[in-house]
């Protein structure tokens, strides 16, 4: 059996790195050098719209906009 890794991600790290593997999933322009490369996104992708409860918020854009507000690096 493989050995698992947890890695620790705040609910606003969550929402951005699904929205971001969304649109990498769904490009036709991204090349995957390996398939073993897109499944990995695949699944990860998977593993964060379940961890994800705001995805199914009406107010989905909103909540991304604001994850995405405070995730950014502050300029200073």
């Amino acid at each position: 059996m493989e050995r698992r890794i947890a890695i620790g991600l705040t609910e606003d790290e969550v929402l951005v790195l699904f929205e971001w593997l969304h649109r990498i999933n769904e490009s036709p322009q991204i090349a995957f050098e390996d398939q073993a490369e897109q499944r990995a996104a695949w699944d990860l992708e998977a593993m964060l719209e379940s961890a994800n409860p705001a995805l199914f918020a009406g107010d989905y854009r909103e909540r991304l906009q604001a994850a995405r507000d405070r995730v950014r690096d502050t300029e200073g």
